[in-house]
């Protein structure tokens, strides 16, 4: 057991690590650092101070978006609405309309932790399979359009 700790000493990778961290300490010791913070380490009024108060207000900037330029926040959006062109496939199966049996051409719709699909036809169904997880992974970046009326919205997406 001694004659790894031996070995050990003798390596030369571990010999030059222990000489730059012992040339960093002794470096680190003879550096001068900035007084603290405080009354007595003001030395003169020249000496600018780091984190010291400002002596004049700063205005204040409305830096703001415009409102054209705004996202609604969450609890001002009812839901959200997405097309998906392709036939949606859940489980190994494809999920189809239960009035029509379309299977592709949805808007889902994404509201209250729920998701709903609305087929071409306008037949909405509620599908529990799916969750808004699902909607936020499969939904891309963030909509680039936002109406304000469901039907604004399915006019926007070509329903």
């Amino acid at each position: 057991m001694f004659h790894r700790i031996r070995r050990r000493r003798q390596d030369p990778f571990l010999t030059e690590a222990r000489r730059r961290l012992q040339e960093m300490w002794e470096m680190e010791q003879r550096m001068p650092w900035p007084p603290a913070p405080g009354p007595e380490a003001a030395a003169s009024p020249s000496e600018a101070q780091v984190g010291a108060e400002p002596t004049e207000p700063v205005a204040e900037v409305d830096d703001f978006l415009p409102p054209e330029l705004r996202v609604p926040s969450h609890d001002q959006v009812t839901g959200w609405m997405m097309p998906w062109p392709w036939p949606l496939v859940l489980d190994g199966e494809i999920v189809a309309c239960a009035e029509c049996g379309a299977y592709r051409d949805w808007i889902i719709m994404a509201t209250r932790n729920q998701i709903w699909l609305r087929c071409r036809a306008g037949h909405q169904q509620q599908e529990r399979r799916l969750d808004a997880a699902w909607f936020n992974r499969h939904s891309g970046p963030a909509a680039d359009n936002t109406d304000f009326t469901f039907e604004d919205c399915l006019r926007h997406l070509g329903h």
